[in-house]
């Protein structure tokens, strides 16, 4: 045998691929192994100086620093700085990641990319202490049971690092560290591993809270366009890196504008007192333990139970939060319920005449995108000519790679009121209802001049003219399209419902209604047929109100009933059934009505103030948004969400009870004025405070991870909204809260 099959062969101890030998490297020029050794020089004494500072920081990080440097180095360096190297690497005590180091053949380190390192940790931002002895698993979450990509058991300092082979995921990846007598530690990584997390009690919370609807086996599993999205929500409420709140909750319009940030913090301390306390964990599955259902079996579950039933025993949860202050600051009262919100008031510019005034209704496309109309101009009463994008986490759509970029200018768009659709071809069309004095002669869309539809790409380049669609309707409020790109219009200006064939607005049918019936909403069922609602006026109902179907029969329009009911009426939206749940504003009702015209009955409740849409989620039970009254001189409104029973109440209840408590999910102050995103305060500058986040609510529209999109679409003050400064503020998301809507026939 010849001397190289007897020479023994080097292995990475990861990979077990052979090492290259070292004088097969070629070397760089002699100038730049001398600017290396100076490097090299610096680089052991900034490590010898950073392992002196840091003995009390995780030693992921501290690896992960003198890593780093190790990787510069090498990409210049000659065989003999590499040897060098590797030997203070493991003179620095740290073999694994050495031995983790390869060579190319072109002299460029290839550094052992496909590990994950972190830490276990209870506590965050007063004192936090590692947990040594733990179980950790990396997942990707499926449909089902979630696939073991890794697993490890973390050291006396709570680190650990787990090898894998793919970096991306379509789904996501989250980790579970398990503790004992049922604590359990979960993180949230999203499709794309990171190279560094920690695992600790707020991120259990977050990921509880925004795979609430994904979590109730015991497992995250689910669909992964609802998981990536969900995901998107778990990193406004977490940093997964550091453990710590994420900078969205902790900047306007969040921070202590809501109660969000220290509800968060609360429900941390909850679980580092299960960390000191097995019996307060005893306590927490005894108090989110389902109605009729089984215990959670860890505190993972259990906060993902609180975070879909959050009016349950809140006094109960609020006693147990209060036994540890390991995170700070808390609450310092109770909340009416154990709700996280995130809100969003970004409209992308920051230019006055752009600023997010009065949103009113949004459409989600395929890729979660939402699409919300604006009123008007921020402080004004006066139009405004541009509308929204979001991303699927809330933040303004930025334009990249074929996104649209908000805010939206252009195609006519003219004081968009409740009207917007995603076509199923593509399209976005917005209605222009106009706002202002009535002697305003540019704002409002009329029969013969500015039109009331606008057409967008998805990428947001405008389809329709500069002033906009004709084609009949005036000042449109609610649309919908169904599956053959037909565009159904409340053309509330002229008592009409209109239907542009296939989305082509010079191809339209169209029904009189009766005089001042004011269509406001229209919802499709999936038979085709459309449902419309009449306020009977703006903004009193002083006509005639009433819910119309209609059916497109050969190309012309057919209304099969009519039905007078309720009291300004307004948004409407179809359960599984096929049945209708119409807001009725001025007796504060939700009517329900059967496919044939019949009523069910006439529900209040949970908080219900002045209801102004409906959304049904996917188990058929029915929430409302809040506009409340509109009589002047009453105390500013505190924009609540209620939630209803659908047609499959369980035993026990009836259709149309109330699920929300008396007050509604509100979202209390935490003590700091709301501001606008130019950090005006709402009503101006050298105006009085507002202390209320979530205001005057038009529009509540679940996404495909159970978030709850509620819109502040006017103030809560009703003297200044009629005075002219009607404009609400943003969108104010609650996470996880609902089933995810069942998708559209």
């Amino acid at each position: 045998m010849s001397d190289d099959a007897n020479k023994s062969v080097e292995k990475n101890p990861i990979t077990g691929n052979p090492l290259p030998e070292l004088e097969t490297v070629p070397k760089p020029i002699a100038l730049m192994e001398t600017v290396t050794l100076i490097s090299l020089a610096v680089a052991v004494a900034s490590l010898v100086l950073f392992a002196w500072i840091a003995g009390s920081l995780s030693h992921a990080w501290v690896r992960h620093f003198d890593f780093a440097i190790r990787n510069k180095v090498h990409e210049y360096a000659t065989p003999t700085l590499t040897k060098w190297m590797i030997l203070i690497s493991f003179v620095g005590g740290d073999g694994l990641t050495a031995a983790a180091i390869l060579v190319a053949p072109d002299g460029v380190l290839l550094a052992n990319t496909r590990s994950l390192s972190g830490v276990v940790q209870t506590g965050g931002t007063s004192s936090s202490q590692p947990l040594p002895n733990v179980h950790v698993t990396l997942f990707e979450a499926t449909h089902a049971l979630p696939t073991i990509v890794g697993e490890a058991t973390t050291d006396p300092s709570g680190q650990f690092t787990i090898s894998y082979r793919n970096r991306s995921s379509s789904t996501i990846f989250f980790m579970k560290a398990d503790g004992t007598k049922g604590v359990e530690f979960i993180a949230v990584l999203g499709p794309n591993l990171p190279a560094l997390v920690t695992i600790n009690e707020l991120t259990t919370v977050a990921a509880s809270y925004s795979m609430a609807q994904f979590l109730r086996t015991g497992v995250i599993a689910g669909n992964s366009f609802g998981l990536q999205l969900a995901a998107g929500m778990n990193d406004n409420i977490v940093a997964f890196a550091t453990g710590q709140s994420s900078p969205v909750l902790l900047n306007s319009p969040n921070a202590d504008q809501t109660n969000s940030l220290r509800s968060t913090r609360s429900l941390a301390n909850l679980l580092a007192a299960c960390v000191d306390d097995p019996d307060v964990t005893a306590s927490l599955f005894d108090l989110t333990t389902p109605p009729g259902g089984l215990p959670p079996h860890n505190t993972a579950e259990a906060l993902a139970n609180l975070a879909r039933d959050p009016g349950h025993n809140v006094d109960g949860i609020y006693a147990l939060t209060l036994l540890s202050n390991l995170y700070a600051p808390p609450l310092v009262t109770m909340p009416d319920a154990w709700t996280v919100t995130v809100k969003v008031n970004n409209s992308g510019s920051d230019e006055r005449d752009l600023l997010i005034s009065g949103p009113g209704n949004l459409a989600f496309d395929r890729r979660g995108y939402a699409w919300v109309t604006n009123n008007t101009v921020q402080g004004t009463p006066c139009s405004g000519k541009f509308d929204l994008v979001f991303k699927p986490n809330g933040q303004p759509a930025d334009g990249e790679k074929g996104t649209p970029r908000s805010p939206l200018t252009g195609g006519g768009i003219l004081g968009a009121g409740f009207g917007v659709t995603v076509a199923s071809h593509g399209s976005v069309w917005f209605g222009n209802f106009g706002w202002g004095n009535p002697d305003c002669d540019w704002c409002f869309p009329s029969a013969d001049g500015n039109g009331s539809m606008s057409r967008f790409t998805l990428t947001g380049m405008p389809v329709s003219p500069p002033d906009a669609y004709q084609g009949g309707p005036v000042r449109v409020q609610g649309l919908a399209s169904d599956a053959n790109g037909n565009i159904w219009i409340s053309s509330y200006g002229n008592n009409s419902v209109y239907v542009f064939l296939h989305g082509n607005p010079h191809h339209v049918v169209s029904f009189q209604q009766y005089e001042g019936s004011g269509p406001f909403d229209v919802a499709l069922a999936s038979d085709g047929t459309a449902w419309v609602s009449n306020s009977g006026g703006l903004p009193f109902g002083e006509n005639p109100r009433s819910v119309a179907k209609y059916a497109l029969v050969d190309g012309v329009l057919e209304q099969q009933f009519l039905r007078f009911l309720g009291q300004q009426l307004r948004g409407l939206s179809l359960d599984s059934h096929g049945n209708a749940w119409v807001a009725s504003q001025g007796d504060t009702m939700i009517y329900a009505i059967r496919p044939d015209g019949t009523e069910i009955g006439q529900f209040s409740g949970g908080g219900m103030d002045a209801p102004w849409d409906t959304a049904i989620d996917g188990e058929d039970n029915v929430w409302v948004a809040n506009f409340g009254p509109l009589d002047l001189a009453t105390p500013p409104f505190i924009g609540r969400l209620t939630k209803l029973w659908g047609v499959n109440a369980p035993l026990g209840h009836n259709v149309g009870d109330p699920i929300s408590p008396a007050t509604g999910y509100t979202v209390p102050s935490a003590g700091s004025e709301v501001l606008l995103h130019n950090g005006d305060p709402l009503y101006g500058q050298g105006a009085a405070p507002s202390f209320i986040p979530m205001m005057r609510q038009t529009a509540v529209v679940i996404d495909q991870a159970g978030n709850i999109w509620s819109i502040n679409n006017w103030k809560p003050d009703i003297d200044i909204d009629f005075g002219g400064n009607p404009g609400g503020d943003g969108i104010v998301i609650f996470v996880g809260l609902a089933p995810p809507p069942r998708p559209a026939h």
